[in-house]
């Protein structure tokens, strides 16, 4: 959803008049078993529904604020049509189609990983870097610590407390998260990958709500004991200046389209030679690479980062929606929520509290901002989620941590589960 510059109101940029002439179109097609395969049909589908889906989740109380909005509406009000029967088997293939077969979910996290690791500031990345590595890294140790103690007093066992629920929830989100991750974890237990994000799922869904708790707390800590904070400062030595706006380009998206792939690629090709370790981790490494040692001219990287916002700004409704025809079970999602999920899922995100929060004042930070950035902005439904914990928290001026929690360290948690999954089986 989107505005106008007289401010009216609109769906999927077009008036609600004229998206309903769209959605009328759609829906015949459906019925009427008339809906193109392929790419077109499923586009149709999934942009109309992902957007109605947005506008519900952004606008409906309590869940906008406090269930992390149109992603989950996205994905479990999707989920429930196939549920339910409600859309029809046909339709529901050309979209799993398209999804699985059709290559657009992988299309869509090449855009998400290159733009948006190559949209952050060396400079950033240099200064804040090292520190910065020491909360998130004990974050994410002290999470999936107390996960997999907490698992196995509980009887989970402490290796499904670890993979199924610590690391999706601080896997930052679910396009470039829970899904390449499930990827990840069917390539090696040869589960189906919709199997997977059943388990999944719910973790980082209740992680995120949980998580955008923890910051409201966290406010409140830092006014009840102010040495614990710097009311939105992570360290007194470093300024972060703001990212300047950039004018959309098409060529520059061209060019930003075609590096993304090419990345997606080399990720693959050096799995040829690197076997142990994922595609999609190794590219993530790939293009960390190229942007520590500025191998990658800053037009280019440009480029990439106008493409990421393209597609970020206009596909994630869509994909989401396809995730939730093509990847969410909504049956082994109702069975696998319980007392002990509940559980098992605000331990982890005390662990990031407790973690990033302490290991952050030992290297100079303060630990409520660090328990926000380092922390809750790794165990929420990154981007979305970034919003959400830094806007209860009351501090969106660290929003530059926040993007290097979701981007660097939910690629950390992918490179570690393609690591420790043959391990833990």
């Amino acid at each position: 959803m989107v505005q106008s510059e007289n401010r009216s109101f609109t769906i999927g940029g077009m008036s609600p008049m004229l998206f309903g002439v769209a959605m009328a179109l759609v829906i015949a097609a459906v019925l009427l078993g008339k809906l193109p395969k392929g790419m077109i049909g499923a586009f149709a589908v999934m942009m109309t529904l992902g957007a109605i889906m947005d506008v519900i989740g952004s606008k409906t109380p309590l869940v906008n604020e406090y269930l992390g909005g149109a992603p989950l509406v996205c994905i479990f009000g999707t989920a429930a049509l196939v549920y339910f029967g409600i859309m029809p088997e046909d339709t529901a293939k050309i979209v799993s189609d398209f999804m699985k077969g059709g290559g657009f979910l992988n299309f869509y996290i090449a855009a998400l990983i290159c733009g948006s690791i190559l949209g952050i500031s060396s400079d950033l990345l240099i200064k804040a870097g090292v520190r910065y590595a020491f909360p998130l890294i004990a974050g994410v140790v002290v999470a999936c610590g107390l996960a997999a103690g907490a698992a196995g007093l509980m009887g989970y066992g402490w290796q499904q407390g670890i993979m199924h629920i610590a690391m999706p929830i601080m896997g930052g989100g679910m396009g470039a998260g829970a899904v390449p991750m499930a990827q990840i974890f069917s390539s090696v237990t040869k589960m189906e990958t919709k199997e997977i994000l059943s388990i999944l799922i719910p973790a980082l869904a209740l992680g995120n709500v949980m998580s955008i708790v923890a910051a409201g707390l966290l406010d409140k800590l830092g006014k009840m004991k102010p040495s614990l904070t710097g009311n939105g400062h992570l360290m007194k030595d470093f300024k972060v200046e703001k990212e300047a706006e950039m004018v959309p380009n098409l060529e520059m998206m061209g060019t930003g389209i075609t590096v993304s792939c090419l990345f997606f690629v080399l990720g693959n090709l050096l799995n040829k030679f690197v076997p142990m370790i994922h595609g999609y981790a190794l590219m993530i490494i790939a293009v960390a690479f190229c942007k520590i040692f500025d191998l990658i001219p800053e037009i280019v990287q440009k480029s990439c980062n106008m493409w990421y916002k393209f597609v970020a700004k206009n596909f994630t409704a869509a994909l989401l929606v396809g995730i939730g025809v093509a990847y969410t079970d909504l049956g082994a999602v109702i069975n696998a929520i319980s007392v002990q999920y509940v559980v098992l899922v605000a331990v982890v995100v005390l662990g990031a509290v407790i973690g990033s929060g302490f290991a952050g004042m030992m290297v100079g930070f303060n630990f409520v901002e660090s328990a926000l950035t380092a922390g809750l902005c790794m165990s929420n439904m990154g981007g979305t989620g970034d919003v959400a914990v830094l806007s209860a928290a009351k501090r969106m001026e660290l929003m530059p941590f926040a993007q290097i929690s979701s981007r660097l360290g939910g690629a950390l948690i992918l490179i570690m589960v393609s690591l420790i999954l043959p391990i833990l089986g």
